[in-house]
């Protein structure tokens, strides 16, 4: 590793080359203590179960080439050659995984081998390995994915059919001749690997990077605003800001980064782009962030373009309410490092758990629901990967400030008294007996005969402050967003005998108590909040109390 020939890391000179001073390598090594104490690092024996099932998976892939290739009529000798290789990337390949962390997984097979075989002949191969369980292909989404766990490690599973009879060994995909003549899908999976590997040669110091991205990942997942297909950032993206910061900063420890961090970014100006690097041009390039190529980027919010080639925007999926919810954690952050470097703070005051469900009067509750526990995961992921969509038609609701994602969603099984009442249940109507909802994994659901298996996710709703001067009530009608998600996200394979997708409005009071902690919810006053949240206007204090028309689609 190396600056560039300008004689610096990035596409601008350093603010400062000057080395931490004692206070700064005093707050790395308290950081460095409670990223330890918060379990962020994994143990040994992980470590190694986790290199075990990539050997698993490595095998499994090359038996997956041969198995096609002489189902299309190669010879025994063409098939054994054909290859088939894995490449980590993502947090694992950064070096910044930590305790259950997925290992994201790309199997790069030859060009016979189509994203089809995939899905309809390696996801059932992945379900017969021993010790794999929860495998579901998403092959409509965004990058067609496969998520399984094996031996508890859980994976996300990608495919990149490359324009080659056979893979090497040796094969690399540094190389950019290896997108040639590959669909947009295929680029997007590859550059997984190829991001990871240009990232981590465009830092100054690996272990500061890591040390930092480590602190930064934590902060970001306890304030519920890591997640890319929610719209908010995904690990690619905050490790890039981490990385512009270390480029900035080339000489500082991994605690003055952190706190740079959040210094720098409260005032970046957004839609001023993050670049590590200076853009390559070319045939293959794909959504370079240039308004005048293209211009659909000028609605990238939070444009943060990935250093490696072709270069994409990764933040193509925020929007107006989750950049203002990020630029809040942000500010929060800066606020509270300040504190950390005066020593009037400790570091786990950063980590503090977010407020969500304590924010709002009003949510809107997304179900997803099947009768088997094999499509609830893949119908869950599908109706989650739609959710950005939701989110930018609430947005247009007048009165409406912002819809605050939240980044998760909740598994539950429903135990119901008969076929009938599970159809009920699909439809959205709540089971005629009590105490029969709990966690898919509770053993009394194991014998349940008539199971309907759920997954919820929650929206928060800010509404606007309400004018003075204006006494008349206000009505907040999201029906028709509702109405036009539920057509989308239905698509062609929706099943109404098997498959249910029901919204509807819920109070904060109404909040299931699998959205909190055993004894979070008896410590918090229900319905006092804070007036300055996400801009100081109070529009969603309880005394602002609009009126809510909303539809219940099954």
């Amino acid at each position: 590793m190396s600056a560039n020939d300008k004689g610096f890391w990035g596409v601008t000179p350093p603010i400062s080359v000057a080395a931490s001073n004692e206070r700064e390598r005093e707050i790395t090594t308290s950081l460095m203590e409670e990223l330890r104490q918060q379990n962020t690092f994994e143990t040994e024996e992980e470590s190694r179960r986790r290199e075990i099932v990539l050997g698993k998976v490595a095998a499994l892939v090359k038996k997956f080439v041969r198995d096609v290739s002489i189902s299309k009529g190669l010879s025994e000798t063409a098939a054994n050659a054909a290859g088939g290789k894995i490449f980590t990337f993502g947090s694992y390949r950064l070096g910044v995984h930590g305790p259950g962390s997925d290992i994201d997984t790309l199997c790069v097979v030859p060009k016979h081998v189509s994203r089809e075989d995939f899905f309809e002949i390696f996801e059932p191969m992945v379900r017969a390995t021993e010790g794999a369980t929860e495998v579901s292909g998403v092959p409509d989404a965004y990058v067609p994915i496969i998520g399984a766990k094996i031996s508890d490690i859980s994976l996300d599973l990608l495919i990149a059919p490359l324009g080659m009879s056979s893979i090497a060994e040796d094969l690399s995909l540094k190389d950019n001749n290896v997108l040639k003549n590959l669909d947009e899908s295929v680029v997007r999976s590859v550059n997984g690997t190829r991001f990871t590997d240009e990232l981590l040669g465009l830092v100054p110091n690996v272990q500061v990077f890591r040390d930092a991205l480590r602190c930064i990942k934590l902060w970001a997942q306890r304030k519920a605003i890591y997640s890319n297909v929610n719209g908010y950032l995904g690990g690619v993206a905050w490790a890039m800001l981490v990385a512009r910061i270390c480029q900035l900063y080339p000489n500082a420890v991994a605690g003055a980064i952190v706190v740079r961090f959040f210094t720098v970014m409260s005032r970046w100006q957004w839609p001023q782009p993050v670049l590590l690097k200076q853009i390559e041009d070319g045939p293959l390039q794909v959504r370079v962030w240039n308004p005048k190529l293209y211009p659909s980027d000028k609605a990238h919010r939070m444009p943060i373009i990935t250093p490696n080639y072709p270069s994409m925007c990764a933040t193509h999926n925020v929007s107006g309410s989750t950049l203002a919810i990020i630029s809040e954690q942000i500010q929060h952050g800066a606020d509270l490092v300040e504190k950390i470097i005066a020593g009037t703070a400790p570091w786990s005051e950063l980590f503090q758990k977010h407020d969500f469900f304590h924010r709002y009067r009003n949510y809107i509750q997304v179900l997803a629901l099947t009768r088997d526990p094999t499509k609830q995961i893949k119908w869950a992921g599908t109706v989650q990967s739609r959710m950005r969509h939701l989110i930018m038609k609430l947005e247009a609701v007048p009165n409406l400030r912002l819809a605050h994602p939240f980044v998760k969603g909740f598994d539950r099984a429903v135990r119901c008294a008969s076929e009938e009442e599970a159809s009920l249940v699909l439809r959205g109507q709540p089971p005629s007996s009590s105490d029969v909802e709990g966690p898919e994994s509770d053993p009394a659901n194991a014998d349940a005969p008539h199971k309907v298996y759920l997954t919820a996710f929650f929206i928060g709703l800010a509404v606007k402050p309400k004018d003075s001067v204006d006494a008349a009530p206000r009505r907040l009608d999201v029906s028709y967003s509702i109405t036009e998600f539920v057509k989308m996200v239905k698509g062609e394979n929706f099943d109404d005998a098997t498959m249910g997708i029901v919204l509807k409005h819920i109070r904060s009071t109404a909040l299931p108590d699998y959205c909190f902690d055993p004894g979070e919810r008896e410590s918090k006053v229900i319905g006092k909040r804070s007036k300055k949240s996400l801009g100081g206007k109070g529009g969603d204090t309880p005394n602002k109390k609009p009126r809510l028309s909303t539809s219940s689609v099954a």
